[in-house]
């Protein structure tokens, strides 16, 4: 179902936010039009021409400079910079996307105020810990979307289908669980939850990547049909390129269910009240969540503005309702 092509269209955006994330630690940031920020390793991306078609738009909200936080590589929070971006300026307001390093740093740099939202946070599970490192500094406006989960997952055709089999057949998969980013919650789950309840330490080591070089090392494997195991998460544009199946956790090493937030700064509510309550009353289903990754990764390559005002064209009549 699969074919290289298509992957390597899929994921150049990965491949170019990837090196992007390496720059983060030197102040390189991603072009010319970047500048190293603060100590939570927050970068400022210049936006001046990431205002799409909807530029003109009348304002709606009381304007002003507001910052969001991204993770190179992190499509679900990509994606949702990208739309916010585009709809907060369409309203009137000054917005500045910022790449963060990892999510430890992102999450600081919302408590310490240098960042104002984090609009794709994992604040239950996955980062619970930075929820609670921060407690009062943060504050949750809304969830947009229900039900992510982590996942470990392998192709479709590898022959095992739960965590607790991968032990006796660890030879089959090189002794590697392939992970992400090493900041990632997933992988603190991984390695604290996952691999000392099935004991899976003495036979796999995880390896820490990037989302971009972890798909390149699933790509690969998927093409000369060899087993792999990797670390990924739902919602994920993935699992539309490739057939893969989630290894059952019959121990539920990794996590209950969860929302998708967006999580402020504590003073966002009170500074930046209408924006705040769009955030709030904004959610997405499967089906329009998948749509809005896939244009934003996929479609929109390169562009993802561009891709981003071309999804709130196609989807007006719920953005009147958030912000009428």
């Amino acid at each position: 179902m699969t074919t290289s092509s298509k992957f390597v269209k899929s994921t150049a955006i990965l491949s170019v936010l990837g090196l992007a994330l390496t720059a983060c630690g030197n102040g390189d940031g991603n072009g010319d039009d970047t500048e190293e920020t603060d100590g939570a390793g927050t970068e400022e991306t210049d936006t001046a021409e990431g205002n799409g078609d909807g530029g003109d738009a009348e304002a709606g909200g009381e304007g002003g400079s507001i910052t969001l936080g991204i993770i190179p590589g992190w499509t679900d929070g990509v994606s949702m910079g990208n739309v916010w971006q585009q709809l907060l300026e369409n309203q009137g307001y000054d917005v500045e996307l910022q790449e963060v390093a990892d999510a430890g740093a992102l999450y600081l740099g919302v408590a310490n105020g240098d960042v104002d939202v984090y609009p794709s946070a994992w604040p239950e599970v996955t980062h619970a810990n930075y929820m609670e490192e921060h407690g009062d500094s943060l504050e949750t406006l809304g969830d947009y979307y229900e039900g992510a989960v982590l996942t470990l997952a392998v192709p479709e055709y590898t022959d095992i289908n739960s965590i607790d089999e991968l032990n006796d057949n660890a030879e089959q998969f090189d002794n590697r669980v392939v992970g992400i980013e090493p900041g990632a919650g997933h992988m603190d789950i991984t390695a604290n939850e996952v691999f000392p309840t099935y004991n899976l330490g003495d036979n796999f080591e995880l390896v820490e990547s990037s989302t971009a070089s972890m798909l390149t090392e699933l790509d690969n494997a998927y093409q000369e049909e060899e087993d792999i195991v990797v670390t990924l998460w739902r919602p994920f544009w993935a699992y539309g390129s490739w057939d893969m199946k989630d290894l059952e956790d019959p121990e539920g090493a990794l996590g209950e269910e969860e929302p998708l937030s967006f999580v402020a700064n504590s003073e966002f509510s009170s500074e930046f009240p209408d924006a705040a309550e769009w955030m709030s009353n904004f959610s997405l289903s499967d089906d329009e969540y998948n749509a809005l990754e896939d244009m934003i990764v996929n479609e929109y390559e390169g562009n993802e503005a561009e891709g981003a005002q071309t999804w709130l064209d196609e989807n007006s009549d719920m953005i009147d309702e958030i912000t009428g």
